[in-house]
């Protein structure tokens, strides 16, 4: 049942929601509470409406909700804990839901985007969205904020593999303990933390082959451990050059498996903590004749840049190197294929050169 009854100067708009109770809003016009009214009835009756004091939930707290439910492996709720605590928090902590407008969110945006990269501000404005997303759902807030927003302009830089003589550099000017490191991303295409979490048992000398199914993961405040790979694609079989195996046989030779048969170990036999194995190889870098502030996954781009030199496929680099699609492939790596426009050009003129010839002697033999 809804209302709207004369109260002195104002008039004042009653209905009774789901729950029995009345609720009531006073307008100046009649007009205004008569709307309003209605379309509180309305919602009630499509399963649509929201009760006004669910909005009144701070974001802090309803975000603590959210991660707590989300299904999240270990490292990627620690990266959503860290951007939500330095860079959502200060602003939205003690706001209420209901209060938090797309123009807010918007300015926030702006001011996130003057020190961190477009691709980062992306990413945490997905994690926002998502809290809202769940607000919604929750019934607690009617849309969700960030529906609107621009984000700043994404700019994917080309990858410019390195030169051979770059990577041998680099391989050469790593430490000994992790000189085979470097030879399986640059010759089997391994991500840093698949790397330094192979162990024996997953390197098959006969058949050369290397089962990728887990990696190092290193958080802070806890000892590395092993983990699933990145994603399901990334789980895979890659074949190894003789040059790779060689170098892991030499490695084998000169150091002892550790901790889960791990090939690569700190002098006791422990897993290679990230922050330490970035020391080293920063520290080769420098040493090396490789262009500046190369990294470790420019190693991984090299790998690709050869199997597409030497003619494979979308798909298969796709397999090798564990993305999730052909498109992140593409995305990534479509530049570097050979150009197709001479090609094209050679299969129309083998065709249609002679054949058009050929029309043109017999059309000047008709009579006109």
């Amino acid at each position: 049942m809804a209302t709207v009854k004369r109260r002195g100067a104002s008039w004042q708009a009653t209905y009774r929601g789901p729950d029995g109770r009345e609720r009531t809003r006073t307008f100046a016009k009649k007009v205004d509470a008569d709307r309003w009214v209605t379309g509180q009835v309305a919602a009630l009756n499509r399963g649509e409406w929201i009760d006004p004091r669910a909005g009144r939930v701070m974001f802090g707290e309803f975000s603590e909700t959210w991660r707590a439910s989300q299904v999240h492996r270990e490292t990627t709720a620690a990266l959503v804990a860290g951007h939500l605590r330095n860079h959502v928090l200060p602003t939205f902590e003690h706001r209420p839901l209901a209060l938090i407008r797309s123009s807010e969110i918007q300015t926030w945006i702006r001011g996130l985007s003057d020190g961190l990269s477009p691709a980062t501000v992306e990413l945490i404005v997905r994690y926002v969205s998502s809290i809202f997303k769940a607000a919604v759902g929750d019934r607690l807030i009617a849309r969700n904020p960030c529906l609107e927003v621009k984000l700043p302009q994404r700019e994917r830089p080309q990858v410019v593999p390195l030169d051979t003589s770059e990577v041998l550099s680099l391989i050469d000017a790593m430490p000994r303990r992790f000189r085979a490191v470097a030879v399986l991303g640059a010759g089997a295409g391994l991500r840093q933390g698949e790397a330094l979490g192979v162990t024996l048992d997953r390197v098959n000398f006969l058949r050369r082959q290397l089962v990728i199914d887990r990696q190092l993961v290193t958080l802070t405040g806890r000892d590395p451990y092993l983990a699933p790979p990145k994603t399901l694609a990334s789980a895979r079989t890659v074949p190894l050059p003789q040059f790779v195996t060689a170098e892991l046989a030499r490695h084998l030779e000169e150091f002892e498996p550790g901790d889960w048969g791990l090939l690569f170990t700190t002098l006791a036999g422990r897993a290679v903590a990230r922050n330490r194995f970035g020391e080293a190889w920063r520290a080769a870098a420098g040493r090396s004749s490789a262009r500046p502030g190369a990294r470790f996954h420019d190693l991984r781009h090299y790998y690709a840049s050869l199997l597409i030199r030497h003619g494979e496929s979308v798909k298969t680099v796709q397999a090798r190197l564990g993305h999730a699609s052909a498109s992140e492939t593409l995305d990534t790596y479509s530049h570097l294929w050979p150009d197709s426009e001479d090609r094209t050009r050679r299969a129309i003129d083998d065709v249609l050169t002679g054949n058009v010839a050929d029309i043109s002697r017999t059309s000047a033999t008709l009579p006109s």
